[in-house]
This record gives structure tokens, sequence and C-alpha cells, in this order.
């Protein structure tokens, strides 16, 4: 591998890493989640943002941001349908309970694969990523190279794995210091608080 090839690929994977352990929707549910039903319930979730964020960006990267760019309604339609499922989501787990209580009260089990996955097309973050990435690393003479944006995929695949997982163990181990019904609440009041603040760049278009 050519030095330059090298030096793009740990510029890339630093990107990526950088990008999937800061904190944002994904992460704020993974760790409520595994606060709220534990990390092996939490396991399809976690597959699910890792899997489904780099089929995102490949999507987008190769054609379909095209799409929304050519069709703002489209777009437009995207950020309200979008906000209004991160405030559904946002009140599930504030209203979650830890354990056996959680069962009929709040959201009653974790996301599925498919849903984890299907909601990186209405992540505010996803969206910033993958347009960022797209720009910053997926372009070679001014036009999209296919081979970076599946590189760059691939490596957002590897390290979302270990670094969601992480945050969930961060929301399991928190479980564990916040022992009371009271502590446990403000703690997903917490992470509910960060999924709200990520609606304002999805509505405010910043």
């Amino acid at each position: 591998m050519a030095a330059a090839d090298a030096a793009w690929v740990l510029s890339a994977a630093g990107f990526a890493l950088a990008m999937s352990a800061t904190p944002g929707p994904n992460n704020a549910m993974v760790a409520a989640s595994g606060a709220t039903f534990g990390i092996p319930r939490t396991l399809p979730h976690i597959l699910g943002v890792s899997v489904g964020f780099p089929v995102m960006f490949a999507a987008v990267a190769l054609g379909a941001g095209a799409a929304f760019e050519a069709h703002p309604p489209l777009t437009r339609a995207l950020h309200w349908i979008g906000a209004a499922y991160l405030a559904w989501l946002a009140w599930h787990v504030a209203a979650a309970r830890p354990g056996p209580q959680t069962e009929g009260t709040g959201r009653a089990r974790p996301l599925h694969f498919i849903e984890a996955a299907a909601f990186q097309w209405v992540n505010p973050k996803a969206w910033l990523i993958a347009v960022s990435g797209v720009a910053a690393y997926a372009t070679e003479g001014g036009r999209v190279a296919a081979a970076r944006v599946l590189i760059l995929a691939a490596l957002f695949l590897l390290v979302c794995v270990p670094v969601v997982t992480l945050w969930c163990g961060l929301g399991a181990g928190t479980a564990r210091i916040l022992r009371t019904r009271r502590q446990m609440r403000l703690f997903n009041m917490a992470m509910a608080a960060v999924l709200v603040a990520s609606l304002i760049p999805m509505l405010t278009g910043r």
C-alpha cells in the first residue's frame, strides 16, 4: 500500500472512531437500553446501529443523497418524521424502568436489529457524519470514489461494534451504581435530554 493510501486509511479510521465515540442519539439510546435492559438484550440494537450506519453511509455516498438534494420537500419531510420519531423515543427512554418493572411501563423492550438499522435514516448525527465523511474522505478528483466509500463504510463497521458496545456497558455499569428507581429515572431522563437536544440541528438546519 502506498504511503498516501496508508495515511488516508489512518485518517479515515480516526474520523470513524471519533464520530462513533462522541455522544449522540445512538450512543444515548444504547446507554439507556443497557441501563434498563442489560447488555445481552441490547445486542440486537448494538448490531443494528453498527451495520445500519455503514449501509446508510454507503447508500448516501453512492446516490441516495443526490435524490434528497434534488427533492427538498422529501428532505424536509424526512427531517420532521425523524423529529417526531426521536421525540417519541425520548419519551419512552425517560419513562423506562429497569428490571421487571419495565414491562407495561414505558418501552417494554429494546430496539430490534431492523428498528435500530432503520433509525439511522432519521438520525441527524448520522446524516451529518455521512455528508461530512463523503466530502472529506470519499472523494477523489472532485468525484465520489466508490472504493473509498466502501472502505470508509467498512471502517465504520469495525469501530462501531466495540464503541457502541462500550456505551451500552457504560449504561449497564451506571445501573449498578444508581440503585434507586429515582436515580435510574434521572439517568434515563438525562439520556432522553440528549435525544431531544439532537433535534435542534435537525430542525434549524445547523
